[in-house]
């Protein structure tokens, strides 16, 4: 009886030691588990995708599930299923128009179009847009907005030109349908747009140089989410700012490109260093949200929703965590530490 109590008691010291024996269960139980999707699927998501491979959310005290999201929804940020969403504030705005509280965290774009009008191998001037079909996201988002400036600045209108809209899904899903044969004409991020061309596919117009500002994506949360919770908050926007300074350094540039390839499905080297250019072009090292450009898509957005007009565009912006962190020199010491000037 007593050897039955002395082994007892064994066995609960030892289960009571064990984990201070095991330092990763130690790390394991201080990290804040959390989920982000994304929608967009182009080189502003850089941050992201090397803050998770590179171990940086966990060098945070994070341990982040990145997935691709397909519907057009935020209805997983108020499910409980994600915490934080990266896509463009355009579709933010459309669902606060509906009364949900969003809270936009930064935007790591800095909103100037940089991307390509690409059309069918047939199509090679503008006039014979004409009566065709454009690929996007969604109605009334991002890839929409940007399709309507480009047609803008061709002289087109797509009620006047008898231009419809498809919506397809992502930039993956884009591409796909114009291959397809589904839709005619797509706007694409530069390393898309290049490894079409090379299909014998058309680049219409290139936006850069026309200097057009309009919508950013950016890490976007509920708002009691930001209250409930500003430490995790804190943290994933440190450990997306610290992917950015990774993305940004030349040291680096095989590791981002090797990554930029791989989750934007890209073989063509050539279109791949497009990709990568574009982003070192139009990174917004400190990702203060732009109220100037989401003004400037306010009106663009208004012609699918007039309600858009009725919203405080500042109220949707959360910026003090990037405030923070820039006023306290952590986004300069970061850039620092990886050699980025």
């Amino acid at each position: 009886m007593k050897q039955t109590k002395r082994n007892s008691a064994w066995h609960f010291a030892v289960f009571v030691a064990f984990p201070w024996f095991l330092p990763s269960a130690q790390v394991a139980s201080a990290e804040t588990q959390i989920a982000i999707a994304h929608k967009v699927v182009s080189p502003d998501v850089l941050p992201v995708w090397i803050a998770h491979e590179q171990g940086i959310f966990k060098k945070h005290k994070v341990e982040a599930r990145i997935f691709l999201q397909v519907g057009s929804g935020v209805d997983h940020l108020f499910s409980g299923e994600t915490q934080f969403s990266y896509h463009g504030i355009p579709a933010t705005t459309l669902h606060v128009v509906q009364r949900k509280d969003l809270k936009i965290l930064a935007a790591f774009h800095d909103g100037r179009l940089s991307s390509l009008l690409v059309t069918r191998p047939e199509i090679k001037k503008p006039e014979q847009l004409r009566g065709k079909r454009f690929g996007v996201f969604g109605i009334g988002t991002g890839f929409w907005i940007q399709a309507m400036l480009a047609l803008e600045q061709l002289g087109l209108e797509p009620k006047r030109d008898a231009i419809s809209f498809k919506a397809v899904g992502n930039q993956l899903k884009m591409v796909q349908a114009l291959e397809a044969g589904e839709i005619d004409a797509v706007m694409l991020d530069p390393a898309q747009a290049g490894q079409l061309r090379t299909k014998g596919y058309v680049v219409l117009l290139d936006m850069y140089p026309a200097n057009v500002s309009a919508s950013q994506n950016a890490l976007t949360v509920t708002g009691a989410y930001v209250q409930e919770h500003p430490e995790v908050v804190e943290q994933v926007l440190t450990a997306l700012l610290e992917g950015m300074a990774f993305s940004l350094a030349p040291s680096n540039k095989r590791i981002v490109l090797s990554t930029l390839m791989k989750h934007m499905q890209i073989t063509d080297p050539a279109a791949a260093e497009s990709g990568y250019e574009s982003f070192l072009r139009n990174v917004n090292r400190k990702p203060y949200p732009s109220l100037e450009r989401m003004r400037d898509m306010q009106r663009v957005m208004a012609l699918h929703e007039p309600k858009v007009l009725n919203l405080r565009l500042e109220a949707m912006i959360e910026d003090r965590f990037v405030r923070k962190l820039d006023e306290s020199g952590v986004i300069d010491r970061l850039y620092s530490t990886y050699g980025v000037r």
